[in-house]
Parts: structure tokens; sequence; C-alpha cells
């Protein structure tokens, strides 16, 4: 009896020296995850305010971290400049949403395929290879033709863009999965499919994360493209417009304020990664 209650305590002490253990991970990885998005932050201020001072380029023209800020918070019309320039990026987030949900669930469909044919693999990659080596400039005509200056061609052009580097990362997660845990659940009757489900997936989530990562500032990328190329509207539709006007200051707040959404964006999945990681003793492993 004695022995049993012993036992059931040292269990409970290892219960809550596991769970103060993963509270710490979880801790580290999200203060980690802080420090470095503000790191972040302050070098690319520091770089482009750099950038710009050595090469000497006309202040008319480049316009550094201080013009934006006054154009967007000081001058008098900056109420006006900001409900302008935060219009055309929230169009242009919209327009990324369906450029990353379009090639996000296009690469995971397809790696999962890849994991359980061969044959399926070595017939579609070529597809997915070709699709990223064609500028998406010469495309573009064939994409309007085909989908129109509708939400298609903006998920095409943005799926294109995000499909073949979260394809390859998800595709690498799927085939990390140790030899020994698919052989167990062989021996246990499961199949290709149950291998993939109950191995291969939970194994490619730092790949996964870092297909997402990817996919972030890419699916940004695409929406910038469909916009200049297909559709109109946005960052990308309006950056012309603001160059024949001559209006550099719209032209940088705009570059800008898409600049610091995608790191947003990109830092805060970082977190989520890290977070989810380090809860799973994962946090070593990280995608590429």
């Amino acid at each position: 009896m004695t022995t049993a209650v012993a036992a059931s305590e040292s269990a409970t002490d290892l219960t809550r020296t596991l769970r103060a253990q993963a509270r710490r991970s979880v801790l580290r990885a999200l203060l980690w995850s802080v420090v470095n998005f503000v790191g972040t932050i302050v070098a690319v201020i520091v770089l482009w305010a750099g950038a710009l001072s050595l090469l000497n380029v006309s202040k008319f023209v480049a316009k550094g971290p201080l013009d934006v800020w006054n154009y967007l918070f000081v001058v008098p019309a900056a109420a006006t400049n900001r409900d302008k320039i935060f219009a055309t990026i929230g169009e242009t987030l919209a327009h990324s949403v369906v450029g990353f949900i379009a090639g996000l669930l296009v690469a995971l469909v397809g790696a999962m395929i890849f994991q359980l044919s061969k044959g399926a693999e070595h017939a579609l990659m070529p597809i997915a290879m070709l699709l990223r080596s064609v500028p998406l400039v010469a495309m573009a005509p064939v994409i309007i033709l085909i989908f129109g200056r509708e939400v298609w061609s903006i998920a095409v052009i943005g799926g294109i863009v995000v499909l073949f580097p979260a394809l390859v990362n998800i595709s690498f997660g799927l085939k990390s999965a140790a030899p020994q845990m698919n052989d167990l659940v062989t021996v246990y009757g499961g199949g290709s499919f149950a291998r993939l489900m109950k191995v291969a997936m939970p194994s490619s989530l730092p790949a996964f994360f870092a297909a997402v990562r990817i996919s972030v500032p890419g699916a940004i990328t695409g929406a910038l493209l469909a916009e200049w190329l297909a559709v109109g509207g946005g960052v990308g539709g309006s950056i012309g417009g603001y160059l024949s006007q001559a209006q550099y200051n719209a032209v940088w707040a705009s570059i800008a304020g898409v600049t610091a959404v995608a790191l947003v964006l990109y830092n805060v999945i970082q977190i989520i990664e890290n977070v989810v990681l380090a809860r799973m003793g994962m946090q070593g492993q990280r995608g590429v």
C-alpha cells in the first residue's frame, strides 16, 4: 500500500515537473519571438535610412522613415493620407488572403498525394516546377483570358507564387517521419493513409509552419502582382498612378505599409509556431 502511494506521489510530481518545463519552454519561445520581431523592425528601419544616406538619392524621390511618418501622422492632411494608404493596403491584404488560401491548400493536398503515391509525385512535380519557372508576366495574359479580371485571377496568380515553396516544404516534412514509427503502424495493420495521418502529419508540423511563414510574404507579393497585371486596385494598382503624379510620399508610404504588414504577419506566425512546437516538445525542430 505504501509503495502504491509513493508511486502515485512520484507520478504526480513528475507530471507537475513536466508541466512546469512546458510552461517555461513556451515562455522562452514567446519571449524570443518578441525580441526577434522588435530586432527585425529596428534592422529594417536602420537599413532603410542607412541605404538612402549612403546612396545619396535625391530627397525629392527617396523618402526615409521620418518622411513616411510625417506623411501619415504629422502633416495637416495626415488623416486623409492614412485613409488613402490604409484603404489600398487593406484591399491588397484581402487579395493576399485569397492567394494564400488557394496556394497553401493546393500545396497541402498535393504533398499528401505525393506521400501516398510516388507515381503522382513524379507526374505532377514537373508541372509545379514549370509554374515556378515561367515568369508570371508571361503567364498573366493567359490567366486573364481564362479567368477574367476577377477574384479567380487573384487566386491563380497568388496561388502560383505560394504553391511551389509551400509544396516543397510540406513534402519534405511529410517524408521526415522516423521509419520505425511507420513500421509500427504497419505492424498494427495500418496502411499508407494511416501512416500519413498518424505519423507523417504530426512529424511535418515544423515544415508546415515554415511553409506558412514563407507563404505569408509570398501571398502579399502575389496579390501585388495580380493587382498590377490583372485586376487593378490595392497597392499594386495604385503605385503606377502615384508615380505618374509624382506622389512619392504616397509611394513610399504604401511600400512601407505593405512591408510592415508582411513583417508583422510573418512574426505572428513565428510566435504561434514557437509556442506550438514548444508545447509539443518539438522546439528544436525547425523547417526550412
